[in-house]
């Protein structure tokens, strides 16, 4: 059976109608995950969740272990990842309670935070000009309508390196770039998830309107969290709405994004880079 991923923050997983089974710990290549994947049952479909940050939220944004998370996901069965996310908006028409289904991202960060599984052995090059699965996001979207959020379908998601806000020169400059939303973690997840053939999309929850807005020229963690918890319904209500509509099988291209990628011969591949890859690679790399 093909698993839902869901990536976010505690109590995402507390559905009404879930039924929690399992708490899995994981070793993986590239360490330690984030926390225990939580595995639940949700109507007939089975989800994979896991808190981005811990559940204790001790993991900042530069120092997630993304690569150990989506691994544990792919070990898991999940072929397809809605990710749960707070962000800033860029744009006044985006405004703080909103959730967006961003469609494109830009990455601000740097090699603090590792996203690639090919940094050594073996040389892939993966498609990126359509980071977002269009088939997930479009069911995310009707599962926000039904459930009467307040959504924006589409839009680019600008991945700053943090944990630090934006100064208000950085605020205003991503603005002049037309950028629609801006956070710390998601572009690292998109890269990942297309290496492993699975499908992404982010939901993210707007908590304000970063630091350019002239009514919040400080943004404070205070801030972002009591917005952030007045949200967390309305994305239970998103997520309940899309997981009972998302399609059993995968339509789309995202489980072949290594298909015409991996550049390396087989035989020039060390063998034990072929074992460590093996959930990744193995069925192109014999």
């Amino acid at each position: 059976m093909e698993r839902l991923g869901i990536i976010g923050g505690s109590g995402l997983y507390e559905l009404d109608g879930i039924k929690v089974k399992d708490e899995i710990s994981l070793d993986t290549p590239y360490g330690e995950p984030s926390d225990k994947f939580i595995l639940a049952e949700f109507g007939e479909k089975e989800i994979i969740f896991l808190p981005r940050h811990g559940r204790r939220h001790t993991i900042s944004p530069s120092g997630i272990n993304y690569r150990a998370n989506i691994y544990g996901m792919k070990k898991l069965g999940v072929s397809r990842i809605i990710s749960v996310t707070a962000c800033g908006s860029l744009k006044e028409e985006l405004k703080p309670l909103d959730f967006v289904i961003p469609t494109q991202f830009v990455d601000r960060t740097n090699q603090a935070r590792k996203y690639t599984f090919f940094d050594e052995g073996v040389v892939v090059h993966v498609g990126l000009a359509h980071p977002v699965c269009e088939d997930l996001a479009k069911e995310l979207a009707k599962g926000a309508s039904r459930a009467g959020a307040s959504v924006h379908y589409g839009g680019t998601y600008l991945n700053m390196e943090g944990p630090q806000f934006s100064t208000l020169a950085e605020s205003n400059l991503y603005r002049s770039w037309g950028m629609d939303i801006i956070g710390m973690t998601n572009m690292a997840e998109a890269r990942l998830a297309r290496e492993a053939e699975i499908c992404y999309v982010a939901l993210a929850a707007v908590t304000d309107y970063d630091c350019w807005h002239e009514s919040e020229e400080t943004v404070t963690v205070d801030m972002i969290l009591d917005n952030l918890k007045k949200n967390v319904e309305n994305a239970k209500k998103i997520l309940k709405e899309a997981i009972l509509s998302i399609p059993e099988k995968n339509l789309c291209s995202c489980n072949e994004a290594l298909k015409y990628a991996i550049v390396t011969n087989s035989k020039n591949i060390p063998q034990h880079i072929k074992e460590k890859l093996d959930i990744i690679i193995g069925k192109y790399i014999k």
